[in-house]
């Protein structure tokens, strides 16, 4: 059955440093059924993530400087675009440091190739010890609550499918860390289907030493600017200084 899936979706992963794990990541993503395109945005990496990617057969975009997340997002989704026929793939986003256990995501691609979702977001079956984030991820998943009525298990998981028009529907994305939470509350505020989906997936935890810190501390604020910036008064008040500017 799996073998006559048509080729209709392209995994885009985006990578800083990830040396180490992405060539298990990007063969287990193009081992997926229905792929047919695996995009690496190396993102300013200083070690041979690009090259080992390249070697493994993704194709490979790369940043001069490290632009973040949701700038990756946004050239691995130009590229697929540039690579597309006359129906748009449907776009996974998965993270490089996934290894072989990306092999596992097909699920998320179901209810967007079947037409029961528009984005698919991963619930991790198998969670590894995190170094605390937990606030970061409340943080999250309140505003949400708040600026929609919808509850995300997971609200900050970047493994997710969607369609092209979803993505598009999205744009400009919410920078930085705030990606996740940005594209959750706007196109559920645009009217599109969003479900969450158990996957048996497991990426590398973060741990507890002053990177890690700094690094949660970033998400914070990202996740922190992306909800501000859409809570109504907040956003009227944007719109009059743009306008203001003119």
């Amino acid at each position: 059955m799996q073998a006559d899936i048509q080729a209709d979706t392209a995994v885009i992963i985006s990578a800083k440093d990830e040396q180490d794990r992405i060539a298990a990541t990007v063969e287990a993503a193009a081992s997926l059924p229905g792929v047919d395109l695996v995009v690496v945005v190396d993102d300013g990496s200083t070690d041979a993530t690009g090259r080992i990617a390249e070697g493994g057969g993704a194709k490979v975009v790369r940043h001069s400087r490290n632009r973040g997340k949701a700038a990756a997002m946004e050239t691995g989704a130009s590229a697929v675009r540039l690579l597309d026929g006359d129906v748009p793939r449907h776009l996974l986003f998965l993270d490089a440091d996934l290894g072989e256990t990306a092999k596992q995501a097909g699920p998320l691609i179901e209810p967007v190739r079947n037409g029961s979702a528009d984005m698919t977001i991963a619930v991790f079956s198998e969670l590894v010890k995190l170094g605390g984030h937990g606030f970061v991820v409340r943080l999250s998943r309140d505003g949400i609550k708040r600026l929609t009525g919808w509850s995300a298990a997971q609200p900050l998981n970047g493994q997710r499918c969607l369609t092209r028009a979803a993505f598009d529907a999205a744009l400009p994305l919410a920078p930085g860390f705030g990606v996740e939470t940005g594209l959750t509350v706007d196109l559920l505020r645009k009217g599109f289907r969003i479900t969450e989906v158990e996957v048996p997936l497991a990426h590398r935890a973060t741990g507890t030493d002053w990177r890690a810190q700094l690094h949660r501390a970033r998400q914070f604020r990202d996740v922190g600017r992306a909800l501000a910036a859409r809570e109504p008064a907040v956003a009227r008040q944007r719109d009059r200084l743009r306008r203001a500017g003119r």
